[in-house]
């Protein structure tokens, strides 16, 4: 694409250069520029990408976008602005065509639930002949491809490019995990949403954020750029939270609900170890529903994904169906198959909110005592390490407390802070190392006992001040397991 054609009529550009020249891709990160690149020059929180430009340039940037004129820069066109993340955003969806227009665009928002949703989602669209890609804290799906995901929602130039990726892979839809930072921060600009569902909202992310009123607003970006009455929200109406959330939306809405009157909402609910069955009423009308996932919470993450389709008009009776085939969501409430026949889950729950609705889900099954690993990660919100213990404490018969993602802090400092958070130390005990912690879980279990290893979920490594390691706690689980077994 020639850059003349890129940056046409952009307002409060200086143009330093030819606008002549020929643009093979846009990237913002110096060492992945390649030649005929455009280098977005942009500013972080800690580093001025303008220190960069010299060695885009090298790699083979003939343009470069940035906040200031450098005279000694003479082999490529400079382009002048003021606001660089917004300009961006322009740029990433002219390059790469707009693709968001050309598929159906659903976001999710929300503290907790986004993965399962959204997986949810896909699938039930992908069941609808609608071939569906997705972008979440678990991997980004183009179709046939998948990649490990660095963010929940990643950064505006890759969002635009994968969608991009999408097209070319026949997909026709796009189901997309948007985080508060990414709200905040502006990496959705320029994505054309056709449905957002905002799931609930629980304190989090408040040593970004700063409080829950500026968490709420970053929430409310997404639904207010959709501008256009003819777009969908979908809305957990049990949330007390969602009219603030929601302030100032246009779209249409349609709520989902257990407790309250709503647009869609489950009766007469039964949780299992094999489920949850439970009675949808949607326009006067009730449809039975077996979900093969487990817990309340995950009623919830059913109702919100069926609301979203539906609304879209594909027809609910044909979406209750589909779910019978949802296959287990990586590290949520997964269920770790092993030789000795233990109840062993493993979930991403990193709050006490989110560790307590999922203990809250297996005690209706737990037959023995309910025995909890868990940790919390590093360079986050102190305040989760007591609220996790807390939860951990009331609804455990047995915690062990141990590393989760350390990152900069010292791990003992971090299990300190939680076993702080217990009333009685009676029953929790602390193992700094995680595969020992996983160990000890298992060799105190007997048959109908539970075991749920929390916070890290789908992620396959440990992260440390020095060092990153390969750690699955499936896979970790698994291999305890069949271990102790082989010397039964």
């Amino acid at each position: 694409m020639k850059l003349s054609k890129l940056i046409k009529d952009l307002p409060a550009l200086e143009i330093y250069g030819s606008k002549a020249i020929e643009i093979t891709g846009i990237s913002n990160h110096s060492k992945r520029v390649g030649p005929g690149n455009l280098f977005i020059a942009k500013k972080g929180a800690v580093t001025d990408g303008n220190l960069y430009t010299p060695e885009a340039v090298a790699s083979g940037a003939v343009a470069i976008v940035t906040d200031i004129y450098d005279p000694s820069l003479k082999n490529a066109t400079q382009i002048i602005c003021e606001n660089i993340e917004e300009i961006e955003a322009v740029l990433a969806a002219r390059y790469y065509e707009f693709p968001s227009k050309q598929l159906i665009m659903v976001g999710a928002t929300g503290t907790k639930g986004k993965t399962t949703t959204t997986y949810l989602m896909q699938h039930l669209l992908d069941r609808q002949s609608l071939p569906c890609g997705l972008m979440g804290t678990i991997e980004y799906c183009t179709g046939t491809h998948h990649y490990p995901a660095s963010h929940t929602t990643p950064d505006v130039l890759t969002n635009h490019r994968m969608l991009r990726e999408m097209i070319q892979e026949k997909c026709r839809a796009c189901v997309m995990e948007v985080s508060s930072h990414a709200l905040d921060q502006g990496r959705v600009s320029c994505i054309d949403f056709d449905v957002c569902v905002y799931t609930n909202l629980y304190p989090d992310h408040l040593d970004y954020h700063g409080s829950m009123e500026e968490y709420v607003k970053s929430k409310n970006i997404l639904f207010a750029k959709l501008a256009d009455p003819a777009k969908k929200i979908v809305y957990n109406a049990d949330c007390p939270m969602w009219k603030d959330v929601l302030k100032g939306a246009v779209a249409k809405l349609f709520s989902y609900s257990i407790e309250t009157p709503s647009d869609l909402r489950a009766e007469n609910i039964k949780l299992n170890a094999e489920g949850s069955f439970f009675d949808v009423v949607w326009e006067n009308q009730t449809f039975p529903c077996r979900s093969p996932i487990v817990g309340l919470h995950n009623v919830y993450n059913v109702l919100a994904a069926l609301a979203a389709v539906a609304v879209l008009g594909y027809p609910l009776k044909s979406l209750i169906e589909s779910l019978e085939t949802f296959p287990q969501v990586p590290g949520r409430l997964e269920r770790v198959s092993n030789p000795l026949g233990l109840q062993i889950y493993v979930d991403f729950a990193h709050t006490g909110d989110s560790i307590q609705a999922v203990l809250k889900s297996l005690l209706p099954f737990k037959k023995g005592r309910l025995i909890t690993v868990f940790g919390c990660g590093g360079d986050r919100d102190p305040g989760r390490r007591p609220s996790m213990a807390k939860a951990v404490e009331k609804l455990s018969d047995i915690a062990i407390v141990t590393s989760d993602n350390p990152r900069t802090e010292d791990p003992q400092k971090i299990i300190d802070d939680i076993m702080a958070g217990f009333s009685s130390k009676e029953r929790a005990a602390a193992e700094p190392d995680r595969y020992a912690a996983i160990e000890k879980a298992v060799a105190m279990a007997s048959p109908g006992d539970l075991i749920l290893i929390a916070g890290k979920g789908h992620e396959k490594y440990q992260l440390f001040a020095n060092k990153r390691i390969e750690f699955d706690d499936c896979k970790v689980a698994y291999d305890i397991c069949k271990a102790k077994m082989a010397a039964v």
